[in-house]
C-alpha cells in the first residue's frame, strides 16, 4: 500500500478532528456537571432560604419570573425568597436536562414544590415546568434567567 502527502494530511485531519471533538465532548460533560452542582445548590438554597448562597449563585442582572407571569430583579428575587412569609417543605427538580452551549447552559425541569404560608399555616402546592438559563463567568456558573410555567 503506497501512502502519499495527501493521504498523510487527510489521515492525520482526521485524527486531529476526533481528538478536538472528543475534548470538547469531555468540556461540555464537566460543564454540564458543573452547572447541575449549581441547580442543586439553588435548589438547597431556595429550601433553606439562605440570602447570601442565593445572591452568590444568581448574575447581578437576573431575571427571575414566576408562573403568574411576576418578574423579579436579583435584589427583589432574593429579598422576597427569604422573607420568612412561607417556607419550602419540600422541592424536587425532576426529570433534569442540561445542555451547554458555548458560554451557556439551558436547564429545563418539572418543579414540583410543597409551601407552608406563615400567616395561616397553609400548606400550598406547585406543579411547574421550570427553564433556567446559567451563564459561564470566568470558571463559575451564574443564574441568568428563570420562566416558570404552570402545568
Amino acid at each position: 500500500m503506497i501512502i502519499n502527502r495527501r493521504d498523510l494530511a487527510l489521515s492525520t485531519l482526521a485524527v486531529s478532528t476526533l481528538a478536538l471533538t472528543a475534548s470538547g465532548a469531555l468540556a461540555a460533560s464537566a460543564d454540564e456537571e458543573a452547572v447541575a452542582k449549581k441547580v442543586e445548590a439553588f435548589r438547597l438554597a431556595q429550601i433553606a432560604a439562605d440570602p447570601k448562597a442565593l445572591g452568590a449563585l444568581c448574575w447581578d442582572d437576573l431575571s427571575y419570573s414566576h408562573s403568574s407571569g411576576k418578574v423579579e430583579d436579583k435584589a427583589t428575587f432574593i429579598t422576597n425568597a427569604t422573607d420568612g412569609k412561607s417556607k419550602f417543605l419540600s422541592i424536587e427538580y425532576k426529570d433534569p436536562t442540561i445542555k451547554v452551549v458555548g458560554p451557556a447552559a439551558i436547564v429545563r425541569f418539572h418543579w414540583i414544590a410543597e409551601q407552608e404560608m406563615a400567616a395561616d399555616g397553609k400548606k400550598v402546592p406547585t406543579n411547574l415546568h421550570i427553564l433556567m438559563n446559567w451563564q459561564k463567568q470566568g470558571d463559575d456558573w451564574k443564574l441568568l434567567s428563570r420562566a416558570a410555567t404552570k402545568l
